[in-house]
């Protein structure tokens, strides 16, 4: 059986973030979401809506931006998780678990989205290689944007 066009514009994504701060620290600057765009390169605006939402701007290396509406979903400070669900370019979830370790905080991202831009899903099968290249590249750019912010708080 082939895969239909929403498998191929259907992601999971993981990525384990070693940070050099406690959790509490980490949960501190993660949930102020709307100063993302100051350390995390890929994430070119956050525009507030209330306070459980807001619109943000992606854009990594390819030649366009990625606009969702993110709303909180859940937030446990002392369980170390902020998720939220997303709508707009992307359709899905996007969560932070943080955990200690020695040296500071495991943080494992994890997201699922299916992609609505109506260009992604035209080149969902012959782009995937670069579109799953271009989150890798910003997910490089938000732990060393992060890493380095925690070092300087």
């Amino acid at each position: 059986m082939k895969p239909s066009a929403h498998t191929w514009s259907h992601y999971r994504f993981h990525s384990v973030w070693r940070l050099p701060a406690p959790p509490d620290a980490v949960f501190a600057v993660l949930e102020r979401a709307e100063e993302y765009p100051t350390w995390w390169p890929q994430v070119r605006s956050m525009t507030r809506l209330d306070d459980t939402s807001g619109v943000a701007v992606f854009r990594s290396f390819l030649p366009y931006g990625l606009t969702v509406t993110a709303r909180e979903r859940h937030r446990d400070p002392a369980a170390g998780v902020l998720e939220i669900g997303m709508t707009g370019d992307l359709d899905g979830w996007a969560r932070w678990t943080l955990r200690a370790q020695p040296g500071g905080t495991r943080a494992d991202y994890d997201q699922e989205v299916e992609v609505r831009k109506p260009l992604m899903r035209l080149l969902a099968l012959p782009g995937r290689p670069v579109f799953l290249a271009n989150h890798a590249w910003m997910m490089r750019g938000g732990r060393r944007g992060l890493a380095s912010r925690l070092r300087s708080v």
